[in-house]
């Protein structure tokens, strides 16, 4: 089998269910920014194994992998697919929520806007915090013109939260200071 069918060439892709739409749909907008966020969280989670130590913070990555590729299929869906594809269990959101406020009950209070830098990790967490924000952005919009599965929209929600803390958290397990705004 091929891995290119020629079938996309004319600027059209097909949803879950069958339904062919432009590229530039929302929906495919959506699923493709999560797509991109994958990505960068499987270089995160990458990055921490490396590191060692970590082992906590790579496995709720991974996890999060497989939620993100739900969520995926979610806003991949067109008309006819709606009963091909599970929602988003709501135990991820609330392994999301858990996870924030175990790091936030582990860092001091900001008093500061941080910024993106110090190392090369803490660098990665607010990529995928970004994109993580992008994603929720593009959701909203498909959900504005073509409705999705309401378990996507809090998930992506909570998860720039996440990646906020995650980066302050690191700072800490990395001893590296935050980097401050100071205007």
């Amino acid at each position: 089998m091929k891995i290119y069918t020629k079938q996309g060439d004319s600027g059209l892709t097909s949803l879950i269910g069958g339904e062919r739409v432009f590229k530039t749909d929302s929906r495919v907008e959506a699923y493709g920014t999560v797509d991109e966020l994958t990505a960068y969280v499987a270089m995160l989670a990458d990055l921490l194994q490396r590191e060692g130590g970590l082992d906590s913070y790579v496995t709720e990555l991974r996890t999060m992998l497989g939620e993100a590729m739900s969520v995926e299929a979610l806003l991949a869906v067109g008309e006819g697919g709606k009963e091909k594809v599970q929602p988003l269990s709501e135990e991820a959101v609330l392994r999301l929520e858990a996870a924030i406020d175990r790091m936030q009950g582990e860092v001091p209070p900001i008093t500061k806007f941080t910024l993106p830098g110090g190392h090369p990790i803490l660098s990665m967490c607010h990529i995928c915090r970004t994109v993580a924000r992008r994603a929720e952005r593009e959701a909203q919009r498909a959900d504005r013109d073509h409705g999705i599965d309401p378990s996507v929209k809090p998930w992506l929600n909570r998860l720039s939260d996440y990646f906020y803390l995650l980066g302050r958290r690191l700072t800490l397990a990395l001893e590296v200071e935050e980097v401050e705004w100071i205007p």
